[in-house]
């Protein structure tokens, strides 16, 4: 039997930004990962600290962004790459309404650390109205990311490439190793675990394109306007991704890779080739907070999960809450706390 400090079960954000919490705070653990492409592993990465539809910011954006700053540096010091790409968000304006409201509230105390006052005219694209810059933005490559990690575990024995069984863990044994806690970071995942099956989590579908586009841009831009175009390589690009909150069949739907033609068509008015169409299933809660906790049959047992379209930011500012509140009694935040459906 093997001692560990910690199991981790999962492989997207969630149990990735926690194991880099045991990492750094010199935890044993080992993690399970099932190897399938999660909404996590599809996602665009986008690091953006405000909501592009009506230019606001969310719950604790400053405070999130600055951490994921932090935390990146913490990982490359034992994976040696830095995986966060100081590419800015251009939002391409529909009208000079649009434009106007931007302009009205970079004036603001809340918005103006985020929303650049001055206005680009961007080549090769449609955009008469300019496009409006997003401070403090960027993009994580996420296949470095996950790649990156995940070779490191797997040279220091802390990864098991299996699906976790729930019919064997016995209180704070599973198969070989003896654990102080357990965490499940499954997403959607968590409809198949029997600890947590009050969670009511709604899975999102999202889809993405990658794309090779015929006229090359002369920008190193994250552009904004239904959806996100930015480059993976030289000569692909991603664009995505579309919020289905009507769960629908686990395949590629039709029309919403219609829509996301249509869409990237709207701006870039070159031919462009579809290579790869991908989708995943965020795991959401109604009011868009994550969900941190364990059981009170179990007090070993915990939850992360919930994480919703901002799983990079809520993954990474939550797990250095949850391992704050299991290793030093810190008390969870009421808004993300599991207890807070206990009503």
């Amino acid at each position: 039997m093997k001692n560990v400090d910690y199991i981790i079960v999962g492989d997207g954000y969630a149990a990735f930004f926690f194991a880099h919490q045991l990492i750094i705070n010199k935890k044993s653990f080992v993690l399970f990962s099932a190897d399938k492409k999660g909404a996590s592993q599809v996602s665009a990465g986008i690091v953006n600290p405000l909501v592009l539809k009506k230019f606001t910011t969310f719950w604790l954006a400053a405070e999130q962004i600055d951490f994921l700053t932090k935390t990146i540096s913490e990982i490359e010091s034992y994976t040696g790459q830095n995986y966060l790409i100081q590419e800015k968000i251009h939002r391409i304006f529909h009208d000079e309404m649009e434009k106007n409201l931007w302009s009205m509230k970079t004036g603001t105390e809340e918005l103006k650390p985020f929303l650049n006052p001055d206005f680009e005219m961007l080549e090769t694209i449609i955009n008469p109205y300019g496009t409006g810059e997003v401070n403090h933005s960027a993009r994580v490559d996420v296949n470095g990311f996950f790649s990156g990690i995940s070779d490191y575990l797997e040279r220091h024995e802390m990864l098991v490439r299996e699906k976790f069984d729930y019919e064997m863990i016995q209180l704070s044994k599973y198969k070989d190793f003896n654990f102080k806690n357990i965490v499940f970071c499954e997403g959607m995942g968590v409809r198949e675990n029997p600890f947590f099956t009050d969670i009511q989590v709604i899975a999102n579908k999202g889809h993405h394109l990658k794309v090779k586009l015929s006229e090359k841009m002369n920008h190193q831009y994250t552009l904004k306007k239904k959806h996100f175009l930015f480059p993976l390589n030289s000569d692909l690009h991603y664009y995505g991704g579309t919020y289905d909150p009507n769960e629908r069949e686990n395949e590629i739907d039709d029309f919403k890779t219609e829509e996301l033609k249509e869409g990237l068509s709207a701006f870039y008015p070159h031919d462009f080739e579809v290579v790869e169409v991908n989708y995943g299933f965020r795991p959401t809660v109604k009011d868009r907070r994550p969900i941190l906790g364990n059981l009170p049959e179990h007090q070993n047992y915990y939850i992360f999960n919930g994480l919703g379209a901002r799983g990079i930011l809520n993954g990474c500012y939550f797990s250095k809450e949850l391992y704050e509140h299991i290793e030093n009694g810190k008390d969870l935040m009421k808004e993300v706390d599991l207890k807070r459906f206990n009503k």
